[in-house]
């Protein structure tokens, strides 16, 4: 079976983990006006590459503690890296 992927943004980091932030839109179950939604993952960064700002890709694994469940396959672009 195929592991989840997600991209997302990470919004804060400690060692080894980051917390990436997923957005999708979606429907209002009413008014039908597309809305953005977020939710938060706590990812595994073995080689603490990511920091706060960048764009990454994240696959779903086995849980690596209470609240890790997924690890950081790729950083895809920086933050602001000329700022």
């Amino acid at each position: 079976m195929a592991k989840k992927e997600l991209v997302g943004k990470v919004v804060s980091a400690y060692q080894k983990t980051v917390v990436v932030r997923v957005s999708r839109n979606i429907p209002h179950p009413l008014y039908l006006k597309r809305i953005k939604r977020s939710t938060k993952f706590y990812a595994h960064d073995e080689k603490m590459e990511a920091k706060v700002g960048d764009t990454v890709r994240i696959r779903e694994t086995r849980p690596l503690s209470k609240l890790k469940r997924w690890v950081v396959v790729e950083v895809l672009n920086g933050g602001e890296e000329n700022a």
